[in-house]
């Protein structure tokens, strides 16, 4: 269980704080007592979204930037007497990527080292946790899939969050700033952008429910994943933050109970009380990234960190669902 002792009173910068995942730790760190930085450069598309902490904006305990994680003179100034840096600033477009590499280079990899180079001129005491994605295993080799699985991932994203990842290690193990390296599995839940299918699947799936529309299942709908709530994952990233085990380690953060996306779908459906599916091809672009199935090994995380998701597939869509319905002006 989490220990709020472990944040009180202490400053936390998050990189990417307006985003989805990255406002939802925002408001956990805040309720525990936490001063938070949130860092983010609103750029369009990418989910920052000054509503996401609408709870906590005025807070007393809160400090917003509006700067790029690669803008080194924000970083030196903004790492100093910060306990914790998380790291969720990063292009995430899976589509984009295929077609440009380079914001992947420039934010994913540059943008890190420069996070990192700010930290060990200005504040090598620092704790950077970073959030990376399973696909930098790339297809699954066995099933679940733990971190000494091979990485042989099939995306630029995916190969510049590798190389942040091994960049972290190189700081981490040469100049002593220590890191959590995290692999996130499909999120979804509260906060995420809504306005394009173009990362998030879980979440646009909600918003083609919510407006009763199709929801297109690709293939036949039998391609397992392990789809986690936000809740679940913010927690586990503060327990990694707060547990000196998870200094220097690699880990999974996911669910131990697969679904395929019929059964999501299906479950989304119910839950929501509209909307309808059909099947549907892949397009080129997503069927050149289709790793097939994939679920995540969490049996480090458990041991070292003691954490466990707590959410339930269709008690996490209920509370997405019923979050994006009150706020829908928001989100459209």
């Amino acid at each position: 269980m989490l220990n709020p002792a472990a944040f009180t009173g202490k400053h936390a910068l998050i990189t990417g704080g307006m985003g989805f995942i990255g406002s939802n730790l925002a408001l956990a760190l805040v309720e525990l007592g936490a001063h938070v930085t949130i860092l983010d450069a609103m750029l369009p598309g990418y989910g920052g979204n000054l509503f996401n902490i609408a709870p906590i904006r005025d807070h007393a305990r809160v400090t917003i930037n509006f700067a790029d994680i690669r803008d080194f003179h924000a970083l030196n100034y903004l790492v100093k007497g910060q306990d914790y840096i998380f790291h969720l600033a990063g292009q995430v477009d899976h589509i984009l990527s295929q077609t440009d590499p380079f914001p992947d280079i420039d934010i994913n990899i540059k943008g890190t080292a420069m996070l990192m180079e700010a930290c060990k001129q200005h504040n090598p005491a620092a704790v950077v946790i970073k959030a990376g994605t399973r696909g930098q295993y790339g297809p699954a080799t066995r099933l679940p899939v733990d971190e000494e699985a091979p990485t042989h991932p099939r995306g630029i994203y995916e190969i510049s969050l590798l190389t942040a990842e091994k960049l972290m290690q190189v700081y981490h193990s040469i100049h002593g700033i220590r890191s959590v390296l995290l692999r996130l599995t499909n999120i979804y839940g509260e906060r995420a952008q809504m306005q394009h299918p173009r990362y998030g699947v879980v979440n646009w799936f909600v918003r083609q429910a919510i407006d009763d529309g199709t929801i297109q299942v690709f293939g036949d709908g039998q391609i397992l994943r392990d789809f986690l709530y936000v809740g679940d994952c913010v927690e586990a990233i503060l327990l990694c933050a707060a547990t000196e085990a998870a200094y220097g380690e690699v880990l999974n953060v996911g669910i131990d109970r697969p679904t395929n996306f019929l059964e999501l779908t299906e479950t989304l459906i119910q839950v929501a009380g509209s909307g309808r599916w059909a099947f549907a091809p892949f397009s080129p672009e997503r069927k050149a990234q289709e790793p097939g199935d994939f679920y995540s090994d969490i049996g480090k995380i458990r041991r070292l960190v003691g954490w466990q998701p707590r959410t339930g597939l269709a008690a996490g869509l209920r509370r997405t669902v019923d979050f994006y319905r009150q706020h829908k002006a928001h989100y459209w």
